[in-house]
């Protein structure tokens, strides 16, 4: 058990990858090794003055010195440490630039990334060969080459004693890449994570991401949920004059058709939003395009013919209405008109208009305000929140929009009064 452990290091996948993670740092510091040689050439031959020497190391240095504070030589390294060192690095914030403090931390990074593997090239450059010379001798493979060398104290006779330096040589490579690399994984995420500013822009993206979801969930709950009261009202209005009504009963599953079949595309649309792609980018959206309030009279439409009698007193330049408000709009009077057949009965009155100025007291200057007001008959004993999801839905959208909403009973109907801003000089 103990031999094993002390060879596990030797023989992991992950210590071969760590040892190439290590000599492409080798690789990249072979360039300055050849400029440091012909700059030390130049000056000890001294047949070019020696203040143009120092001036073209000047300019090799700084030139030299650019990469180390690049973003995408840190993007390189970063890449580098997630595909051979297997740590999770997260991506550079697209669009943010990195601080003073990162280009450091990244630049003090590819400084012992490329001490550090130039060292172990070296070491395999010199050292493995002779080790592998030596303990192929013990098997008289090159015998001729070792005889005439001197190792330190060590000659070409002392074949035992080369040997067991040849292994040790070996053991040692293996130990010391196996520790570099793992000194290299511990260190990566001080050297090359996120700053403090792209943890900010990470943190915001996936909150704007969470909140993109959320709309999206209240889109599908708001359309899958008009959808299916539509169907349950046609579908119990046709089972009750299946017999008396053969022409109502066809109208019926003509709209219980339709509606379904928005539903689906619907709910295609949300699904092509919500699924990712292979490589975590969003994925094209669905065709289905969103609803606005241009829609209101195919949606008074539909609710009628589901049994439902609405009034519906539509006013103002709609069409005017930025398209995010437009859209919230739509599916505010869509859930009202949802819960009024699901809690209520009777009658629907449906009022929505943009009035051409601003109302007197706090409304912001300029700004105009868009007016939804759905009421209808209780069926019950009111009882508040009854609404339940769907009211909870409406008031998350009213307050994104900055705007307002009071539900509740008065009398004996429930009445739902909303006012989304509509700025001025915002188009669709």
């Amino acid at each position: 058990m103990g031999l094993r452990t002390a060879v596990a290091p030797l023989i992991r996948a992950s210590t071969l990858r760590r040892g190439v993670f290590l000599l492409l740092g080798g690789v990249l510091v072979l360039p300055y090794v050849l400029l440091g040689v012909t700059f030390a050439q130049l000056f000890t031959q001294g047949e070019v003055p020696r203040p143009l020497v120092l001036g073209l190391v000047v300019i090799a240095a700084v030139i030299g010195a650019a990469p180390f504070f690049l973003d995408g030589s840190r993007a390189l390294e970063i890449a580098a440490v997630r595909a051979l060192l297997g740590v999770r690095l997260p991506e550079p914030a697209a669009g943010h630039p990195a601080d003073r403090e990162t280009r450091l931390r990244a630049a003090l990074w590819i400084a012992m990334h490329m001490t550090v593997g130039g060292a172990v090239m070296f070491a395999l450059i010199s050292a493995l060969p002779m080790a592998l010379s030596v303990i192929a001798a013990q098997f008289g493979i090159g015998v001729e080459l070792v005889a005439r060398q001197r190792f330190g104290p060590l000659d070409g006779q002392d074949t035992g004693w080369l040997t067991l330096t040849g292994v040790l040589v070996l053991l040692g490579l293996g130990y010391a890449v196996a520790g570099l690399g793992a000194l290299a994984t511990s260190m990566a995420p001080v050297l090359l994570g996120p700053s403090p500013g792209e943890r900010i822009a990470a943190l915001e993206a996936r909150a704007a991401r969470l909140a993109e979801r959320n709309r999206l969930a209240r889109e599908l709950h708001d359309s899958v949920g008009h959808a299916l009261t539509v169907a349950t009202l046609q579908a119990g209005a046709a089972r009750q004059l299946l017999d008396d009504d053969p022409e109502f009963v066809r109208r019926a599953l003509t709209a219980i058709e339709e509606t379904s079949r928005h539903a689906m595309d619907d709910l295609d649309h949300v699904l092509g939003l919500l699924r990712d792609s292979g490589d975590g980018s969003r994925a094209p959206a669905g065709t289905a395009p969103q609803r606005t309030l241009t829609q209101l009279d195919r949606l008074v439409a539909d609710t009628r013919t589901a049994g439902l009698p609405v009034t519906a007193e539509i006013s103002g330049a709609l069409g005017e209405v930025p398209a995010v408000v437009s859209r919230e709009g739509y599916r505010i009077v869509q859930e009202g008109l949802t819960n009024a057949a699901r809690y209520g009965r009777g009658p629907v009155r449906l009022r929505v208009g943009v009035p051409g100025e601003p109302d007197a007291g706090d409304d912001p200057p300029g700004d105009r305000w868009l007016e939804i007001e759905v009421d209808n008959a209780l069926a019950g004993v009111a009882r508040p929140g009854r609404a339940g999801r769907g009211l909870d839905g409406m008031r998350e959208r009213v307050l994104l929009l900055g705007g307002r909403i009071t539900a509740g009973p008065e009398g004996d109907r429930w009445r739902v009064r909303v006012r989304l801003p509509v700025p001025r000089g915002e188009t669709r």
